[in-house]
């Protein structure tokens, strides 16, 4: 059976400048990884961080845009292997923005963890996407305050 991660979090900010942490490949990088987004529907992009041997994981993430619908919903491919063009977990990501009267709610679902050998992978983004969630927050707040970095 396929497991999904869920997650929710607020940010006491509006939804036009949370957005931009989920667009701007700049800022993406800030809090998820290194990247050559591009907000562009069928647009193919990568997410490029350390390379984990244990768990098969080459350090590439090789996504594509799914579907953008600008301050409300944001969805990706997620897939990585060990290299050679070998994949073997196959997911999608996808954020979805609530407008609040005193910011924003943001949605995740990852979905796709249905091989076993993907659990050690979906156990470290249960909490992983956590930790991205509160890097989120910390850049918010220092871009509210006039610094640059958190």
């Amino acid at each position: 059976m396929a497991k999904h991660i869920k997650h929710q979090f607020f940010y006491a900010h509006p939804v036009e400048t949370v957005w931009q942490y989920f667009i701007q490949p700049e800022l993406l990088e800030q809090w998820l990884m290194k990247n050559d987004f591009q907000p562009i529907v069928g647009r193919d992009f990568q997410l490029r961080g350390k390379p984990l041997p244990g768990l098969n994981f080459d350090g590439i993430f090789h996504c594509r845009v799914l579907e953008i619908i600008p301050f409300k919903k944001l969805v990706y491919s997620w897939k990585s292997g060990p290299g050679g063009g070998e994949i073997t977990l196959e997911s999608v990501v996808t954020w979805q923005f609530v407008p609040r009267d005193n910011g924003t709610e943001v949605f995740l679902q990852h979905s796709g963890f249905a091989k076993k050998e993907n659990l050690d992978f979906y156990n470290g983004l249960l909490h992983g996407w956590v930790e991205k969630f509160q890097n989120i927050e910390k850049l918010l707040n220092a871009a509210q305050h006039g610094h640059t970095n958190a």
